[in-house]
């Protein structure tokens, strides 16, 4: 049941078409993991954070530098040295307090990528790097939960939401490639851009309204304007959820 306050937080939200206030409820029980709060990381918590989903998990070992500023706009100048997961759960709880936020300040391994997402509804990516993103993918595969990608780099950025068992997942396009470590150049919108289109994608899937990502590559390019949208299939040898292909049936 949502309070008076609630209904007037998200009004305009509720008043879509399909929306209503039982698709604000199904927002409210959401359990979501975000994974990064860096450049994607902030816009996506930001803006699932105001939509008002239940809770939230924030997962990030960094501290703020004086060069993530640029793009982590959910970190400040005086946040320099601070703890990413520090840094931004003081502004989401000020944003909206209804809304629980969790911080595990861990780095994303091998070790304990399954306790992080466990009992969770969705898995978000806002990670810097594809091995971490491998780890996440074949989580949610394991566990069953829907995950959702994104990714940037200069003014570009892509993005793809994965249902194990029902889509391509992450190694069905990227086939266990790597990319150089280190730093990578990017402008500050483009997170912005991938990052809001993660968490609608969120929104879509935990309310039930509009068409996912799903086999399909939205790909942005900032220095053109353009969107383009690329197919992809599920890979019949994938190592990571060829398992689950007689789930289709």
């Amino acid at each position: 049941m949502l309070s008076k306050d609630e209904l007037e937080r998200y009004d305009r939200q509720i008043m879509i078409d399909g929306f209503g206030e039982e698709g604000q409820e199904k927002l409210k029980r959401a359990r979501i993991v975000i994974a990064g709060a860096g450049g994607l990381g902030s816009p996506i918590s930001l803006y699932l954070t105001a939509a008002g989903v239940g809770t939230i998990r924030l997962v990030d070992h960094g501290s703020a530098e004086l060069s993530n500023l640029n793009r982590q706009i959910l970190h400040f100048t005086e946040d320099i040295h601070r703890k990413k997961v520090a840094s931004a759960v003081a502004k989401l709880r000020r944003l909206n307090p209804a809304v629980e936020i969790e911080t595990i300040d861990e780095t994303i391994s091998e070790a304990n990528v399954a306790e992080l997402v466990k009992g969770f509804d969705l898995i978000v990516d806002a990670m810097d790097n594809l091995p971490a993103r491998y780890l996440l993918n074949r989580a949610a595969i394991r566990e069953g939960i829907p995950f959702f990608h994104g990714a940037v780099s200069g003014f570009e950025g892509r993005a793809m939401t994965i249902l194990p068992g029902k889509s391509a997942c992450l190694q069905c396009i990227y086939h266990g490639a790597v990319t150089p470590e280190g730093k990578f150049p990017v402008i500050g919108t483009a997170p912005a851009i991938i990052g809001s289109i993660q968490a609608t994608e969120a929104i879509k899937y935990i309310v039930g309204i509009g068409d996912l990502l799903l086999n399909r590559l939205l790909v942005y390019d900032g220095l053109s304007s353009q969107f383009t949208e690329f197919e992809v299939k599920r890979d019949p040898e994938c190592s990571h959820c060829s398992h689950l292909r007689e789930e289709e049936k």
